[in-house]
């Protein structure tokens, strides 16, 4: 479980955000970049979920 919220917490970094990865490999490098995205949106949609229920 503390993994998963290492994950988290990384991801919601910003410095981390824009930050390139290391990877040789230029699929790994995309599919970290849509992930980081994909999740970024997850977020701003339970924070608009939660604010249309208040």
């Amino acid at each position: 479980m503390k993994s998963v919220l290492q994950k988290i917490i990384y991801y919601i970094n910003p410095f981390n955000l824009f930050r390139r990865d290391d990877s040789p490999d230029v699929y790994l490098r995309m599919m970290h970049g849509i992930n980081k995205i994909s999740f970024l949106l997850f977020l701003i949609t339970i924070i608009v979920l939660i604010i249309r229920r208040i």
